[in-house]
């Protein structure tokens, strides 16, 4: 199990949403320190000031995870100034919406560097003192969306998509060394703001970010290779591995409405 009691925490995307609330129960379970790395001044004021009730050792970074050099620059600061991170919770990411013609170029550059090389490379930052420790946790935060196609929701999909196979290779490469872990997680709609206006599906309800922050600390105290939820999304690899493809686009697509869910997204202002 990896027990937060005593561990150095690494939280991107850490200070709004599911990161500050996964900060303030990695705190509540014992972490020595918490690092929280986001690229909103104000918001990381804030959440220093809410986290500093729990522990006084919250340490936090202003760094853009879309900006690989501003990756390895904090990096190399907090690994001189702290040592080795125990924990890393890749959880920095963002979305766009609307039918992909639509989109700029830079949006297709920043949400695939955002959510899906910021994670890579903040795990390549961290890695090489993980495996010298012979301790390390990496939990990477993705999506179901990474389990399915959506409409309006191509290049954030498509990232998602692409950290999962990511993550679980990771966790198959380093099956060599076994005190690290790899938890990979999979979460439907979170009621955080980013997906202000989404329609969940039939039985899928919105998730409460504050359930769904601490089923994901529990996950990574069980070590965990996956977490999915809600139901649906459990058996969602089940659905799409027995129906054709046909079948399966009628059942999530008219049955659930799942190909519409994004009709309504407003996004966060």
């Amino acid at each position: 199990m990896s027990d937060f009691n005593g561990k150095d925490v690494l939280i991107t995307g850490g200070a709004g949403g599911i990161g500050l609330l996964m900060g303030k129960h990695a705190l509540k379970a014992g972490a020595n320190k918490l690092f929280i790395w986001d690229i909103s001044s104000e918001a990381i004021s804030n959440a220093h000031q809410t986290l500093s009730k729990y522990n006084n050792q919250v340490y936090s970074y202003e760094v853009d995870i879309a900006k690989p050099n501003q990756i390895y620059q904090t990096a190399d600061r907090l690994l001189k100034a702290h040592g080795p991170v125990d924990i890393l919770i890749n959880n920095a990411g963002t979305v766009v919406g609307g039918p992909f013609k639509n989109y700029a170029p830079q949006q297709i550059e920043h949400l695939i560097r955002l959510n899906l090389l910021g994670a890579m490379h903040t795990t390549q930052a961290f890695l090489d003192n993980m495996i010298t420790q012979k301790s390390g946790h990496i939990v990477n935060i993705a999506s179901a969306a990474g389990r399915m196609a959506n409409p309006n929701m191509s290049v954030y999909t498509s990232s998602k998509w692409g950290l999962i196979g990511w993550s679980d290779s990771l966790r198959l490469e380093l099956k060599s060394y076994p005190h690290i872990h790899v938890s990979t997680i999979e979460p439907s709609y979170i009621n955080t703001g980013l997906f202000e206006g989404v329609t969940p599906p039939a039985l899928t309800p919105l998730l409460d970010a504050g359930e769904i922050s601490e089923k994901i600390i529990k996950a990574i105290r069980k070590n965990k290779t996956h977490l999915r939820e809600p139901f649906m999304v459990k058996i969602l690899p089940f659905l799409k591995g027995i129906l054709p493809t046909p079948v399966f686009d009628f059942v999530a697509g008219q049955l659930f409405q799942v190909y519409h869910s994004m009709d309504t997204f407003t996004g966060r202002t």
